[in-house]
């Protein structure tokens, strides 16, 4: 195993897959879904929706083209998710390996004017800090989701936001990212990239080329600094 350490101004983390796991509720949410799709094959959308902001998926998937329906159809998805993740003894929305201790090192510098960390998900606003809530992640000042862009990820336009509203250039800035798209999204921006084996297998982040590639957050340690944060990858 060798560790390479390296200084960012900020970092940039994705949510679901990264921070949190939403999995249960996730199947569950198009479970539901199924039952108003009856043609969508759920199995295959969990292997390539991930990432991907719910209305495109819903849009992708189910169809729905109508700019009001999508609104109202991918807030009755991301309830669901909420609901699902609770039902039937499914686990919950929890914290992933190695996010506890990441956050409480972070979590001093997450307000403005100067924050050192942000997250930019594709999930909308209202469930991504109800995920949040749920899981015990504190939330930072500055909170992409989906609703803040027009291009969701493998568009840059997440995290040249969220590197915006820190105040820092993209290109000083790292991306954690566990989704093929996203890694798309942090390298588009100019940000370094760290890609997660918490949901995709290693051939699939490789094929988007991160600059390095771990099992899950314990594999990354973080110190804040006076200006930003030292960041320590350990690869296998």
């Amino acid at each position: 195993m060798s560790a390479t350490t390296f200084h960012v101004d900020a970092i940039l983390f994705d949510m679901d897959g990264t921070l949190v796991d939403s999995t249960a509720g996730v199947v569950g949410a198009w479970e539901v879904f199924r039952e108003q799709y009856p043609n969508i094959d759920v199995q295959n959308i969990l292997s390539s929706a991930h990432g991907v902001r719910t209305v495109d998926n819903l849009r992708n998937y189910c169809g729905v083209e109508d700019p009001d329906e999508l609104e109202r159809e991918a807030e009755r998805f991301e309830k669901a998710i909420v609901t699902s993740s609770t039902e039937n003894g499914r686990q919950g929305i929890v914290l992933l390996p190695g996010a506890a201790s990441i956050l409480e090192e972070l979590a001093p510098v997450r307000h403005l004017p100067n924050p050192s960390w942000a997250i930019c998900t594709s999930a909308t606003r209202s469930y991504a800090t109800a995920a949040l809530r749920i899981a015990g992640v504190p939330v930072p000042d500055v909170f992409v989701a989906a609703e803040d862009v027009t291009q969701g990820k493998p568009f840059p336009d997440p995290y040249l936001l969220g590197a915006k509203q820190c105040g820092v250039k993209p290109e000083n800035c790292v991306v954690f990212e566990d989704a093929p798209s996203g890694v798309r999204s942090g390298r588009a921006a100019g940000c370094r990239t760290v890609g997660l084996l918490t949901t995709h297998s290693r051939e699939q982040l490789e094929a988007c080329q991160p600059t390095f590639i771990v099992k899950d957050l314990s594999k990354v340690s973080v110190k804040r600094t006076d200006k930003g944060v030292d960041v320590t990858v350990h690869t296998d």
